[in-house]
């Protein structure tokens, strides 16, 4: 689920916190990092249970309606189109998304240690997701919604298909949630780890959506994994972990290139990015360099300073032609000998 972008900036953020001495040891900086992960898939979860709470908060303003003593013509014949949308159902009916968001607190007791992943994972699952302790949150979002020009044309639609209540869900996760300042206000001080998730969470669960059926009840539709495949996650923690075992090496690599710039004026996270780069050539021989390249690029342009992804893909340019002469990394693998 988590896309390698994703991993390479999660190995920045913790990269960052080890040159500014937050973290102290590999040790913690792999913990940490794994921990960042795994709160993103938490995130996704969390906001597959917002759905659910507009959803209900939908349905209970139903029957609310119904129940005034004078009631108009809207609430003897309410609009349920949301309130029973057909995807959501699905999502209140799933599983493995009630398994993994409700607390299991037997998982875990005082001699157990956050020393690993699994430990990590079972601490985790003990704290459970729920709105329920902001439900102000969803009131305000709710009515963001009902405001939405998006949802009053799905509201008002001819179109009562499922491929409707398809299309409706996908562009609230991917266009309103965004959008909302006060949603991203809440997730900010819930978690430090997902500032600057929501984009690519919200992404993923658009991606979900989509394979969603209409004769599926929902019950065994499963949650995607949280590394897309096996090899995600050896990858992200090689990629910290030789990048912080070889960030004096890498460091003064760098330095040896920028010949017409003052060292001391690089900007550290356009230094951070490089090292990563740079680990990544070296340690990952199945990673073509162009693939390499553009990606710590890109990161630089969204995480760097407005230059820094010029400034970047010149030094690296130069440090992959020096590197290739004297065979600092090779690549192998279909399509990669000699690169």
């Amino acid at each position: 689920m988590i896309s390698r972008r994703q991993l390479r900036i999660k190995a920045l953020a913790v990269l960052y916190a080890c040159n500014r001495k937050e973290l102290d040891d590999l040790d913690t900086a792999e913990q940490e990092l794994m921990l960042s992960i795994r709160k993103s898939y938490d995130l996704y979860h969390y906001l597959l249970l917002l759905l659910i709470s507009l959803s209900d908060l939908a349905r209970e303003k139903v029957t609310l309606s119904g129940m005034k003593r004078i009631p108009g013509p809207e609430d003897l014949n309410p609009n349920t189109r949301f309130a029973e949308n057909r995807v959501i159902a699905q999502l209140r009916n799933n599983e493995a998304l009630r398994i993994y968001t409700q607390p299991a607190s037997a998982l875990w007791t005082r001699k157990d240690k956050l020393n690993n992943m699994k430990a990590l994972n079972r601490w985790l699952s003990t704290q459970g997701l729920s709105w329920s302790d902001h439900p102000e949150v969803v009131r305000i979002v709710f009515s963001e919604m009902i405001r939405w020009e998006t949802y009053i044309d799905y509201m008002k639609s001819e179109d009562s298909s499922y491929r409707a209540d398809q299309r409706f869900v996908r562009d609230l996760v991917t266009k309103l949630f965004p959008a909302s300042e006060e949603l991203a206000v809440s997730l900010e001080e819930q978690s430090v780890y997902w500032n600057d998730d929501l984009p690519f969470v919200t992404g993923m669960i658009r991606n979900a959506i989509t394979k969603f059926r209409e004769h599926d009840d929902g019950r065994a539709i499963p949650m995607p994994p949280l590394f897309t495949n096996d090899d995600d996650e050896q990858f992200v923690r090689v990629l910290l972990r030789k990048s912080i075992l070889n960030s004096e090496k890498n460091s003064a690599l760098i330095d040896a290139h920028t010949t017409n710039w003052e060292v001391e004026r690089i900007a550290l996270m356009d230094k951070l990015v490089m090292q990563l780069a740079i680990a990544e050539l070296v340690e990952f021989p199945e990673v073509p360099v162009k693939v390499t390249l553009n990606e710590y690029i890109e990161i630089a342009k969204e995480y760097c300073t407005a230059k820094s992804s010029t400034f970047v893909n010149g030094i690296l340019d130069k440090i992959v032609r020096e590197m290739r002469a004297s065979g600092g990394f090779t690549k192998s693998g279909r399509g990669l000998i000699g690169e």
